[in-house]
Parts: structure tokens; sequence; C-alpha cells
């Protein structure tokens, strides 16, 4: 069972902390990348066309189609919320169903977002070990209800790297979204940490999403050093239909984009998010392996992304808290997440495990 609480054990919400370390709180939490910045700068230099109509918007799209090797729609949005549920309204419709892990943040973190820009299709969620989707679960989930009486099945949507930080492998894509395809459904992929799935696998961004069945994507920047946007492509172009109109709609066409834009171009053009991507992923094995080295403390899932899971004993969760750390509870009632970025350091990983090391040290005495 999954717990996510933005308070400490006081009662105390995390901004709130004077002095506080949000490290390993959450990729959010770290600064924009320099390579996005830079061209930040850049677009700030004069005026320009506004609503998309200038260099970067362009620019941006092109580079996306160009990591994924393929003629593709890509609009930029503000957030992944919006990016998921702004991608999912494109396939579903109000009397639809969507298939997601139980575990996804489109079901337990986007406050209905889904169901509100699809009109109210309903979210089926799933169980699968290790936050993974099985073709077995879904096909049962598929076979459960047909009859009028019931949502018709209409999307899967899968995460990628999940909620747990595993991630799937290109032939586990391609299974899925055959056998929703089969069934006449739609397949979408939140991308948050895309990036990162990328490096992990090292497939190239084309293997783990329209050549094994992908149908629309939320790729994601935010967590990847980009300060406020995420992308929605489309490899199924026929599903991007007015998609220009529902981002309107939903407040999400920048007057400014080129500030949107700008951050992708900084971050593709210099190829900084494959090496964020792998830079996070390395500190977070750094980590795990250095939290499983001390007694007590056990490493709770598989290390394939930038997220790390552990299990600490209260005594040591309270001191580090005490001592400034933030982190999230996440499973069970002992279980913690704890994120690389970026910009997340090998000193500041030291300096961590100096900390957890003389927690647990205490502990024995």
């Amino acid at each position: 069972m999954l717990s996510k609480d933005a308070q400490t054990a006081s009662g105390v919400r995390p901004d709130a902390i004077p002095g506080g370390r949000y490290e390993f709180s959450s990729d959010n939490t770290a600064a924009i990348c320099p390579e996005a910045w830079a061209e930040l700068e850049r677009a700030n230099r004069s005026s320009h066309p506004s609503y998309g109509n200038d260099p970067w918007t362009g620019r941006a799209a092109e580079l996306i189609r160009g990591v994924f090797d393929t003629d593709c729609d890509v609009y930029l949005v503000y957030s992944g919320t919006a990016a998921n549920a702004l991608a999912l309204s494109s396939i579903c419709r109000s009397h639809n169903a969507i298939l997601v892990h139980e575990n996804a943040h489109a079901s337990v973190d986007e406050c209905g977002a889904p169901e509100f820009f699809t009109g109210g299709s309903k979210l089926i969620t799933i169980a699968g070990e290790n936050a993974k989707l099985q073709p077995c679960a879904v096909e049962a989930a598929i076979a459960k209800r047909n009859d009028l009486h019931f949502p018709k099945v209409r999307a899967l949507s899968l995460t990628q790297a999940t909620e747990l930080g595993t991630v799937y492998q290109p032939a586990e894509v391609a299974a899925l979204s055959a056998l929703a395809h089969s069934r006449g459904m739609g397949v979408h992929m939140d991308g948050a940490r895309f990036a990162n799935s990328v490096d992990s696998t090292g497939a190239h961004p084309a293997e783990i999403t329209w050549k094994a069945g992908v149908d629309v994507l939320s790729f994601g920047g935010t967590k990847n050093g980009i300060g406020m946007s995420e992308a929605v492509v489309f490899f199924n172009r026929e599903l991007a239909a007015e998609f220009d109109f529902r981002c309107k709609q939903a407040g999400q066409l920048a007057s400014k984009m080129r500030f949107v834009a700008a951050q992708w171009v900084g971050l593709l053009e210099s190829g900084a998010w494959l090496r964020n991507a792998a830079h996070a992923n390395t500190c977070a094995r750094r980590l795990a392996a250095g939290l499983g080295a001390i007694p007590g403390i056990s490493i709770l899932m598989p290390v394939e992304a930038n997220a790390v899971f552990a299990e600490l004993p209260p005594a040591v969760a309270a001191k580090l808290r005490g001592t400034g750390w933030f982190f999230y509870p996440f499973i069970g009632e002992h279980g913690y997440r704890f994120m690389c970025s970026w910009s997340t350091s090998p000193a500041v990983i030291d300096a961590f495990l100096a900390e957890v090391r003389a927690a647990a040290g205490e502990l024995t005495r």
C-alpha cells in the first residue's frame, strides 16, 4: 500500500521548515538546468510573436520529432497533470473507461483531472507487482464488464518510469499496446520521467513509444531540468484533431509561449535531456548502494530509474527529519522515497549517508 504525505511528522508543511533540505524529497525541487536557463535568457532579449508563433516553439516541436525519429504532432503545456488529462481526453469520452495501475499518478495524484477533462471517463485501477501492469491483468479488467450498464473501456495508460521507480522494457510496452489495440483501445504513456526510462533501458525513444504501439505520450520536461513544461506528443496524429482548442480551453496556451518552448530547445539541442537523466539514475544507484549497506535499512524496490525506496527504522527517520532532511513516506508504514535529479551531487549523497549512518549507529549503542 502506498502513502504520500506532504507534511512532516509534526504536521508542518515542508515549505514552512526553515533551512530544510529537499534534495531527495522530489526531482521537482531541483533548479532549472543551465542549458534550459541559457535558452530562456536568449528568448528574453527582445520582442517576439505570441501564442506559439515564435521561433522557439516551432524549433522545440522539430527537436521532439527528431528525438522520436517520426513526424508526430507536438503540443506544449504547463504541467504533467494537464498533459495526462488532456492526452486522455483526446482518446476518451464521458461514457468511456481508462485502465491504469492502482499506483499511477493519474489515479492517485491528479485530483480527478482525467475524469474532469474527459467529461467523466471512469478510471479503473489494476494491481500489478512493482507498479507495472501485466497483460493478463489488463485482459481480465477488459473482460470483466462489457455490458451497456458499464463504461466502455477505451484507453490504457502506462507510467514510464512508474511511481515506484521501475521501468517497462520495450517488449513489455509492445505486448500491452498490442493487447489494447486488439480491443479497440488507445494507448497513453505518462512519461513524466521518460528520459530516465530511456537511459535505464538503453533503447531508442522510438522503441519504447510509437514503435511499441504508444499512441500519445506525455513527455516530461519538468523533472528533467525544465522549469514549467511538458510536451504532449501524438504518434497517432488522428487523435490530435482540434487538440489546440482543448489546450486553449484548459488554459494551457501560453501567450508568451517562447518561454515555455525555449526551455525544450535548450534541453534537447544540447543533449542535456539524456545527460540529466543518466546523472539522476547514476546518483540513485549510488544512494541505494549506500543505504543498503547500513544495518537496519533495506531497499524495497529495484532501482531502475532515479528513485530509491528504502525502509528506515522510525528513530532514524525522525532523526534525519529533525536535522532538516525532508522525504516522503511512500510504501507501508516505514518505507520512504528518495528522489535524485539532474543537480544531485555525490557530495550531498555522501553527506546524507553519513547522517543516516550516524542515526542508525545511535540505535545500536
